[in-house]
């Protein structure tokens, strides 16, 4: 997940010990290498073949059995290591996503599908999102299994196939397949995470407890058109475009939750300039809509819920009024708001000539902030402190939509708890040219990842 570069928070030096042995890091280079290289994007099954037949090889080595399930033009794995003498707890689930977002080799320096190594960072397509914690997953239960520990209850593992497109995968699981990855709740390795500065102070790890919904809504304006050479006063494209400044202008309602209160009195207790002072304003009351504003000019997305127009069209021919003219907004949707709300709120702002609808098969399902569990946060906490003996935990929310948000409205609580680390200053160009990850944060969560499993499992 994204994390601000305004958190800052006073930290000690990283008191920690030495990552993992030569030979294990080559070893998991080896493997994430492989990973990485697959071209698992929308519509190449055979890539998905090829990895989930890795994956499962892999599994093996930890002693789990795996289900591949082929649908949609995908595939979706899910694992299981059975606990040898139950304790009656229910399982805990394991998220990740094995698809990436499509790469223009074109745009790149390198393929985007070659891993590389290059000034302390993996490169390479999907390397930050998602597959550096995919493989940590893996890697950490492998650890785990090799130590001689057994877990007291069910670890499922749930890998999906279509996070950044339909999420059928997640989907399908939630509904069809629940009897395959039912859990007490999960562990998200598509958020959450730590972040260091570049002197080597640990900043925080964050949990991520909420989520904001996805959905996209179409703004279309429609008319008769006509001739060009006679203009007529209700032009769709007009119409349209003010529409779409009258959205630019708008602000919708600020709003706050668990999640982002303690997200902003991090960072009220560290910065002590003026925009620490603006948020210590704004905790104090959340409704204030001028101080919101202004804080939302600084993070944006974290006060409440925001559209913009993210595709635009209109018109059939250079000399014709236009009859037709729409544009996608995209939202992402503060906790508790629903669709029909966000619909109300877009049909005043864009008038009557022009008709909102929702386009229901893009949209995650609304979900409330997951509880947050003392037993959860310190296992979290004690995992991380293994490696960065100052590191706080941070309950956040993030501003964009991951398959934890299905989970979470069929009754499970999810829960974002990576154990990679990346750079304040240093962007993981995630979704874009030269995606990467650090490579000592790569290393480095394979032990988190496996202290959190048996400290959770046990």
């Amino acid at each position: 997940m994204l994390l601000t570069s305004l958190l800052l928070a006073a930290a000690q030096p990283a008191a920690a010990p030495p990552a993992s042995p030569p030979a294990n890091r080559a070893a998991e280079r080896a493997l994430f290498k492989q990973i990485v290289e697959m071209q698992t994007v929308t519509g190449k099954t055979a890539e998905f073949r090829k990895l989930t037949t890795l994956l499962t090889s892999e599994f093996r080595k930890a002693g789990m059995t795996t289900v591949v399930k082929d649908h949609d033009g995908t595939q979706t794995l899910i694992a299981r290591w059975k606990a040898p003498r139950p304790s009656g707890k229910k399982p805990i689930l394991l998220l990740a996503h094995m698809d990436v977002v499509e790469a223009k080799a074109a745009d790149w320096k390198n393929p985007p599908f070659e891993f590389r190594e290059e000034k302390g960072f993996y490169l390479g397509r999907g390397s930050s999102d998602n597959k550096a914690a995919l493989t940590g997953v893996v890697l950490a239960l492998q650890k785990l299994k090799a130590s001689g520990w057994a877990p007291n209850r069910d670890i499922v593992v749930l890998f999906t196939g279509d996070e950044e497109t339909g999420m059928k995968s997640v989907k399908r699981a939630s509904t069809e397949w629940r009897d395959l990855i039912d859990a007490e709740y999960a562990l998200n390795f598509d958020a959450g995470g730590g972040a260091l500065y570049k002197d080597g102070r640990v900043d925080a790890y964050y949990l991520q407890i909420a989520e904001k919904t996805y959905a996209d809504f179409k703004l279309r304006v429609e008319n008769e058109g006509g001739h060009s050479s006679a203009p007529r006063p209700d032009n769709a494209i007009y119409a349209l475009a003010g529409a779409l400044k009258n959205l630019e202008e708008y602000r919708f309602e600020p709003m706050i939750n668990p999640a982002t209160r303690a997200f902003f009195e991090r960072i009220a207790a560290g910065d002590k300039g003026s925009f620490g002072e603006l948020v210590t304003k704004w905790l104090e009351n959340p409704t204030d809509r001028r101080t919101a504003d202004l804080l939302e000019a600084n993070e944006p997305g974290y006060t409440r819920t925001r559209c913009v127009a993210t595709q635009l069209s209109g018109g059939h021919a250079p000399n014709a009024l236009p009859q037709r003219a729409e544009a996608n907004v995209n939202c992402r949707i503060f906790p508790g708001v629903s669709f029909d709300q966000v619909k109300a709120d877009l049909q005043r702002i864009a008038g009557k000539d022009v008709t909102v609808t929702l386009d229901t098969d893009s949209s995650t399902p609304p979900t409330d902030v997951s509880p947050l569990r003392d037993d959860l946060v310190a296992a979290y906490q004690a995992a991380v402190r293994t490696r960065f003996a100052t590191a706080s935990i941070i309950p956040v929310q993030s501003a964009g939509a991951t398959d934890g948000a299905y989970l979470r409205a069929v009754g499970i609580p999810v829960y974002g708890v990576g154990g990679l680390w990346g750079y304040l200053t240093e962007p993981s160009n995630a979704h874009g040219l030269d995606e990467r990850v650090v490579v000592e944060g790569f290393h480095d969560q394979v032990p988190i990842i496996a202290d959190l499993i048996r400290r959770v499992g046990s």
